[in-house]
């Protein structure tokens, strides 16, 4: 007989009719659950669910105390639930009586601490010093890539490439008369890396190349988007400066990106260079005074240095991705934790992927401190999923492959598990793509549930460290914020440690609380604000960068 505090199910809510098992549990296996025993009808992986009581076609199914799913045919106690016997549903949701009221956490481990961060005009603080240099449309795409291998290696900044080796070592065995066979089976050895150039401007983290393929073609509403998704990045407190490239005729134009950055900063003072080459002339012009004026304000931005700063200072975006059936009771409830104590601190925290919401719209609207701001998340809310309806690909399409083999079988299921990353304080403001963070406290930012999308959204909105969890794996970066990845289980920390930095899975095996793992956590980010540590996505140079088209996607 296996109880509940042997570590092997748990229930999440109190009133769920449905136990995660939090290791593999065969079938037969006899669970005691508050002074009631069943006997598992199924095999049961770790991650998945089972029923407490048998449940006949229609019923509801519950988890996070939140309506997730109905059996679409009968489910015998301990029963598995799957894709096969349950489908979505949520429940609807309406303007509602504010419930502000919470728990502050203790922060008395944080008040005091600070991080050495860039100071800008503007009163934010980065996390990090870059220079950016962008097309305002896809036409350049080519010449920012000309830019980055003139500028990269010569001034030190770029990444070691690691693989040459390996591919020498192909040829060789190929020239020298191996088989396929043998060269399948060869065990290729990488070699010491070469010296990189010495990096020239000390005080400048990089520079970020961010080619993409919108600015003309599309919608107006995209182009405008872009120009304030762009405007986002060069305002962006981990920026110092940017050079910009425009062909001139198309609908990205120049003066709507300026419009963009004085929303944001109305005193704007960064290094801004704007080439438009219709203008210029020549190709090699362009180049030629692209290289110079960066150069020049390379010059001038390597002057900033870190200073002290107060930790309410960080705005941290909160994402997650390839996400698994621990995710909402590991990694996602420690930065919901992590949140709470940020909030607390004056700081901002920004919880995004607006189909991974869908189920658990009544609980947040009813956190928006006033009506105006319920109303707007319930608009984007409904907006977004008629839209994804429309094309035939409502919310309930968004669990992945991998989320459903994993236990997230549910849009429900997945998004009442998502939303734990918000913690438990009230909605401060709700932000629509691609809006800027102004005010302290959680921020609600209309995203897709696309990792590299929502993400790249996140950072725009002014986010300068990017909290990631994942339960499956996944490199997920971004070019000018430290995305920082925390598994949900140890197993795929240990698997993956190349690209994961930070391990939630003590959580679901008892030896840490999800508060210990919070402030685990924020004293790592700390050390990540303060340039001490590079993330894993950080070093292996994932400068993800995928604009949002104001489509449908999830």
């Amino acid at each position: 007989m296996v109880e509940e505090d042997k570590r092997i199910f748990l229930q999440i809510h109190h009133s769920d009719n449905v136990l995660v098992a939090l290791t593999d549990l065969p079938k037969g296996t006899v669970i005691e659950h508050e002074g009631t025993s069943l006997v598992l009808a199924d095999d049961i992986a770790g991650k998945h669910k089972f029923t407490i009581n048998a449940l006949a076609e229609g019923d509801e199914i519950y988890m996070y105390g939140v309506l997730v799913g109905k059996a679409s045919e009968p489910i015998a106690q301990g029963g598995l639930i799957s894709t096969k016997n349950v489908h979505h549903a949520a429940d609807g949701f309406k303007l509602g009586s504010r419930k502000t009221e919470w728990k502050r956490p203790d922060v008395s481990d944080f008040k005091d601490r600070t991080f050495m961060g860039y100071h800008r005009s503007d009163g934010t603080v980065g996390t990090a010093n870059y220079w950016l240099v962008i097309p305002l449309v896809f036409c350049e795409n080519r010449n920012i890539n000309v830019l980055k291998e003139a500028m990269l290696d010569k001034l030190g900044f770029a990444k070691p490439r690691g693989y040459e080796s390996e591919v020498d070592q192909l040829v060789s065995m190929l020239q020298t008369g191996k088989s396929v066979e043998e060269i399948l089976q060869a065990d290729l050895q990488m070699t010491p890396e070469g010296n990189a150039s010495k990096k020239i401007f000390a005080n400048v983290d990089g520079i970020k190349f961010l080619n993409h393929d919108m600015g003309c073609g599309g919608t107006r509403t995209d182009s405008d988007a872009l120009c304030g998704l762009l405007a986002g990045y060069i305002t962006h407190p981990n920026v110092a400066g940017a050079t910009v490239l425009s062909l001139g005729c198309q609908h990205a134009q120049a003066s709507i990106l300026q419009d963009e950055i004085k929303k944001r900063d109305p005193n704007f003072s960064k290094p801004l260079m704007i080439l438009e080459q219709q203008k210029l002339g020549t190709e090699s012009r362009l180049l030629h005074e692209a290289l110079k004026q960066t150069f020049a304000g390379l010059i001038e931005v390597n002057k900033q240095q870190r200073e002290p700063a107060p930790i309410n200072k960080l705005n941290i975006g909160l994402e997650c991705g390839g996400s698994d059936g621990f995710s909402g009771i590991s990694a996602n409830p420690v930065l919901g934790y992590l949140s709470d104590i940020l909030v607390t601190l004056g700081g901002s925290v920004v919880l995004a992927e607006f189909p991974e919401l869908c189920g658990v719209e009544q609980e947040l609207s009813d956190r928006c401190v006033d009506e105006p701001t319920a109303l707007k998340f319930m608009n984007l809310m409904s907006t977004y999923a008629a839209r994804a309806e429309a094309d035939g690909s409502g919310f309930y399409a968004n669990p992945s492959p991998g989320n459903i083999r994993d236990g997230l079988i549910t849009d429900a299921i997945k998004s009442a598990g998502a939303a734990k990353k918000g913690g438990s304080s009230p909605v401060t403001a709700v932000l629509d793509y691609p809006e800027k963070v102004t005010k302290p406290g959680l921020n609600l930012l209309c995203t897709p549930g696309s990792d590299v999308e929502s993400t790249t959204a996140v950072v725009g909105s002014g986010t300068n460290v990017v909290l990631f969890t994942t339960g499956l794996g996944t490199p997920t970066g971004n070019p000018i914020a430290p995305v920082v990845k925390l598994s949900t289980n140890t197993k795929l920390f240990n698997r993956m440690p190349d690209i994961i930095d930070f391990n939630c899975g003590a959580v679901i095996e008892g030896d840490e609380s999800i508060q210990q793992s919070a402030h685990r956590l924020l004293n790592y980010v700390i050390d990540v604000a303060n340039g001490d540590i590079k993330p894993k996505a950080v070093q292996l140079g994932q400068d993800d960068f995928i604009p949002w088209k104001r489509g449908v996607s999830l």
